[in-house]
């Protein structure tokens, strides 16, 4: 019977080998040509199982010229950005609590900055060049939970009426929206 933490199966000790804890090629760009311009390759429990019980993870992201990673959360992690290449303007939203207020900056190369766990955060290329991030992340399985996809995507949707009066808009507007979904 396979022994389970958080939810992964955990080896006999004996059977772990350096590949558990091993994982190649984050240096290799990623395509950005997608409607977001962006591309995340997560190192996480899923694809590192040494990472398990650990509570850290890591992602790399490629930006396109405009690309954005668009708003989401993390609802089991606080991420920390640092830019290896480029130009990205950053920011996330406080909770409802403290007045929806946003924290923003411009980062360049070398420049790190914290999405605090589970607000809505983003980034966006604005240099001229293709850009890189990395990011920690404080959980070994962080999730992400990406707030256009999540509120216009889901399946089946969610009733237009309510996304349209949620937003203050038209429910025709809401349904062209989650047509590109």
């Amino acid at each position: 019977l396979a022994v389970k933490v958080n939810g992964f199966v955990c080896k006999n000790p004996i059977d772990v080998t350096a590949e558990d804890f091993f994982k190649s090629g984050l240096h290799i760009p990623r395509d950005t040509k997608n409607p977001v311009g962006s591309n995340v390759t997560a190192v996480n429990v899923n694809n590192l199982h040494g990472l398990n019980t650990l509570g850290i993870s890591l992602v790399r992201i490629d930006y396109g010229r405009m690309g954005i990673n668009p708003p989401h959360t993390h609802p089991r992690a606080t991420e920390i950005l640092f830019v290896l290449e480029g130009t990205l303007l950053v920011g996330f939203v406080s909770s409802n609590q403290d007045g929806n207020r946003l924290f923003s900056k411009v980062l360049n190369r070398g420049d790190v900055f914290v999405f605090p766990e589970g607000l809505v955060h983003f980034q966006q290329n604005v240099g001229h060049h293709n850009a890189v991030a990395f990011a920690g992340l404080s959980s070994q399985n962080p999730g992400v939970v990406t707030i256009a996809d999540t509120v216009f995507g889901s399946k089946p949707h969610i009733p237009t009426d309510i996304i349209a009066k949620a937003f203050q808009t038209e429910a025709s507007i809401i349904a062209a929206i989650q047509a590109n979904f």
